[in-house]
């Protein structure tokens, strides 16, 4: 295999290379977005689920609870 045909194939892998790491970036880009949605909808779950067990029951709500172990 010439020199030249060799750099070839490497300027090719590279390229390909470089292709796959700018879509997993955009697939972790995506990712990281979508956690913070989740994060964020669940911080208000909580805090429904906080207020709804204050308002219902009178006492201090589950999450803010100690468990018995400690």
């Amino acid at each position: 295999m010439s020199n030249e045909t060799r750099i070839t194939v490497l300027e090719e892998q590279v390229a390909y290379l470089t292709k796959t790491v700018e879509e997993l970036s955009d697939v972790v880009a995506k990712q990281e977005r979508m956690l913070e949605l989740v994060e964020r909808r669940l911080g208000m779950l909580m805090e429904a689920e906080a207020l709804r067990q204050s308002d219902s029951e009178g006492t201090v709500a589950l999450a803010d609870q100690r468990p018995p172990h400690w």
